[in-house]
């Protein structure tokens, strides 16, 4: 696993124009122009939380997260933390205090979602992984992860509950009034 400070060094040289974020997933960056459906669907998930675990539940959107594997610092679209959990001495989220992930697919990087991001999660031992397709209009769901892997997959169009009461997040997420791209 590559060190904090090679990641650091690599957010630091980047110049982002207002309205995009960055991510590095394994070692190459990522840059995506943030969009109103993008972020209509995440508000739904971060208000879905607040309305779960209050206003100051520890939730995060768009904040850097680094995890395991090479050079991997995401800025996932939604994070939600244990209770308790705190930042580290660099003042920085801990991966292993994440219990739940959501990330809204954008065309330009759908494929770190369902691919490296779906792996780090999942060796990180993220237990809940959504991911909000506006474009297909369907959701997927990861549970249960394992040796790097996630053993359950749920897959369902927009408008079906996203039934998560079985797990650390412990809701059913409304997902019908999810916007299409």
């Amino acid at each position: 696993m590559a060190s904090s400070s090679e990641l650091d060094d690599m957010f630091e040289q980047m110049h982002i124009p207002e309205g995009y974020k960055a991510e590095i997933v394994k070692g190459a960056v990522f840059v995506a122009r943030q969009r109103d459906v993008h972020w209509q669907t995440t508000r739904k998930i971060v208000r879905a939380l607040e309305d779960r675990f209050g206003w100051d539940a520890p939730v995060t959107s768009d904040v850097r997260i680094d995890f395991p594997g090479e050079l991997n610092g995401f800025a996932p679209d939604v994070a939600k933390f244990t209770d308790g959990a705190e930042k580290d001495e660099r003042g920085r989220w801990r991966y292993q205090d994440v219990e739940f992930v959501a990330e809204v697919i954008s065309k330009g990087t759908a494929a770190n979602d369902y691919g490296p991001k779906r792996v780090a999660y999942a060796t990180a031992g993220i237990p809940v992984y959504l991911i909000a397709d506006p474009y297909t209009g369907r959701c997927r769901v990861f549970t249960r992860p394992q040796d790097g892997e996630y053993k359950i997959d749920l897959n369902a169009a927009y408008g079906m509950p996203l039934d998560l009461t079985r797990t650390d997040v412990g809701i059913t997420l409304a997902t019908e009034g999810f916007p299409r791209d």
